[in-house]
């Protein structure tokens, strides 16, 4: 054999088998090797004591995620101030009894909620790497609706605040918060028109809240006021580069953004890359799922 012709096979060999290993990682260990990330965000009034707020994202949650709920339920240990879910929270119709019981022990914590596409649809079957060259922006919905109803019905007997185009404050560690939310901007679901309006500065601390973060929605919130913005949605770009991150984040945000805390104007955006995927892809890679405590602090 030519030696050239030796040298290609052997490199396509170990191509091969390395893709092998990275799949294999990426399906049997990342994906449920759930992960806490931890962030200040200097948004505070100056001497005020700190607020924690938990947020969590893009559940996915099928019937056969056990480990997952159990750690879910964990989180409670953090002892929160207050909870924050941005929404896809199931992937079956049989999930919603499964997503209360993951809650339940955060449930008795002050909460508010909006909603995702897969909070009202079942996922379809895809091809994970057409996210790098489809056109941004949200897709047709044609799948079967799932019971939507049955989990905000759930969410609000516990007295969390549904924010789906809606405006709203609580109490949480005995201060008064403020917020303003949308339903899924990815699938044209959004509202702000009927949220619209100066935030409620003598709130603790004002907080925009969306599933999918579209700038229109993010500049809007940040040109009424609200000082901390809550998304999800991204999955951190899910298939990811070491050592370069996000390739795609299924929306008109840019891949820095992908996940984590990053500056947003004079306001703070935090992007969760959340706990799933959806069940017809479930690999990460270089992207660990996540749930994040966020301990707002005095600014300076």
């Amino acid at each position: 054999m030519h030696p050239l012709l030796k040298y290609s096979l052997r490199t396509v060999a170990g191509a091969t088998v390395a893709g092998a290993a990275c799949v294999a990682y990426a399906a049997a260990y990342e994906v449920r090797a759930y992960r806490l990330r931890r962030f200040n965000v200097p948004v505070l009034a100056p001497g005020s004591r700190p607020l924690r707020i938990l947020h969590l994202s893009d559940l996915h949650l099928m019937p056969d995620q056990r480990d997952k709920i159990e750690w879910v339920r964990g989180l409670a240990a953090l002892e929160p101030d207050l909870v924050v879910t941005t929404g896809d929270n199931f992937s079956h119709p049989d999930s919603v009894p499964l997503v209360l019981r993951a809650y339940e022990p955060l449930l008795e914590l002050p909460g508010v909620f909006v909603f995702g596409s897969n909070d009202y649809y079942t996922p379809s079957r895809f091809n994970p790497t057409r996210y790098l060259w489809r056109k941004k922006g949200p897709r047709p919905l044609v799948s079967p609706r799932l019971p939507t109803e049955r989990l905000r019905a759930g969410f609000a007997e516990a007295g969390w605040l549904d924010l789906n185009n809606a405006k709203g404050e609580l109490k949480a560690d005995g201060r008064r918060l403020a917020f303003a939310g949308v339903d899924d901007p990815h699938m044209h679901a959004d509202r702000y028109e009927e949220v619209a309006g100066p935030a409620d500065t003598s709130a603790e601390v004002t907080i925009g809240v969306t599933h999918a973060p579209y700038r229109r929605v993010l500049d809007a919130m940040v040109g009424d006021g609200y000082r901390l913005l809550l998304a999800g949605h991204t999955h951190g770009g899910q298939l990811c580069v070491p050592g370069y991150g996000a390739l795609v984040t299924n929306c008109d945000l840019d891949t820095g953004r992908a996940k984590g805390l990053s500056r947003w104007g004079p306001s703070w955006l935090h992007v969760s890359a959340g706990l799933g995927t959806s069940p017809y892809a479930r690999v990460r890679f270089a992207c660990y799922p996540e749930a994040s405590l966020l301990t707002l602090r005095s600014a300076l």
